[in-house]
């Protein structure tokens, strides 16, 4: 299943996407009550493959036709498909091409840096580029992870089997801020860096999450043209190396890495940065795409 986030005013509503139709399931409910139906995204993820279950039998048994919960997409204001995250953990240089334009080694183990809720942004957002403090924004198309029951000394064997499901997720990077230290944080880390969704698409629909056709496009130009197979780490070691560390709660998000053809892999003269009006999207096979404009701060 499709699921998104739908925002209105200051709250979220859960919404299920099938086709060019959003139906909203609080406003369902109102209509046509039922018990154990998730009605926010958290809520949803926690609840598991059940709360799943529970929402496919729901939806299935709702009357067919024009309903006042049934709205069409482009009516819809989206939110990040994962709402309250309380981590967001990305993992640096993990495909091979990519390493190899940054002249950077092959790593040996995962690279791991972190996000923090404030990045959180929403499929169709306009994201405020902070000229104040950064003059070289770049795009980086990832998929992303999210965590669907808590995970600890998991094994590679078994570690899909804690994933609720996968989204299109823009790490959005300052690249003078992230190289001005060893550490990367403070380039990833600004406002709205990490648009999320516009879907959170189950686990079980999307299969194998590491034969995945990924491309990024900014102002209809393809830059990145890639799939997930270029993984140096798959997503199954990626979840098992994490939780060796650290626990894993349902609705913890993490970025995968991105592939070759960002901004900082080409030569030193022919780096364009983003600017305000630039138009990116990231398109992810079975995960829909995430579409986001570029302003000034």
């Amino acid at each position: 299943m499709k699921f998104v986030t739908i925002r209105e005013d200051r709250e979220f509503a859960l919404g299920v996407a099938s086709g060019e139709e959003i139906v909203h399931l609080g406003k369902a409910l109102a209509a046509v009550p039922a018990q154990g139906v998730p009605t926010d995204a958290m809520e949803l993820i926690r609840g598991g493959k059940e709360a799943v279950s529970a929402v496919e039998r729901y939806i299935s048994n709702l009357p067919a036709g024009p309903q006042a919960y049934r709205l069409h997409e482009r009516d819809a204001r989206f939110g990040p498909c994962v709402t309250n995250p309380s981590k967001i953990i990305c993992i640096g240089l993990n495909y091979r091409k990519h390493a190899e334009e940054s002249n950077a080694p092959i790593p040996e183990f995962p690279i791991l840096f972190n996000k923090f809720n404030n990045t959180l942004a929403a499929h169709g957002d306009d994201i405020p580029l902070p000229n104040r403090v950064t003059a070289e924004v770049d795009y980086e198309a990832e998929l992303a992870i999210v965590i669907g029951k808590e995970a600890k000394y998991v094994g590679k064997g078994e570690a899909l089997e804690y994933v609720f499901g996968y989204c299109c997720v823009n790490d959005l990077s300052a690249r003078d801020l992230q190289m001005r230290t060893h550490q990367w944080l403070l380039g990833k880390s600004l406002d709205k860096f990490s648009p999320l969704g516009p879907y959170l698409v189950t686990a079980k629909e999307v299969g194998d999450p590491n034969a995945l056709a990924m491309r990024s496009i900014v102002n209809g130009e393809v830059r990145q043209n890639s799939s997930t197979s270029d993984m140096i780490f798959p997503c199954d070691e990626i979840v098992s190396y994490v939780s060796q560390h650290m626990t894993l709660y349902p609705g913890d998000v993490i970025l995968t890495g991105t592939p070759e053809g960002v901004v900082l892999g080409r030569p030193i003269g022919e780096r364009v940065y983003l600017k305000h009006g630039d138009i990116v999207t990231i398109e992810i096979e079975k995960l829909g795409s995430l579409t986001n404009r570029m302003v000034d701060e």
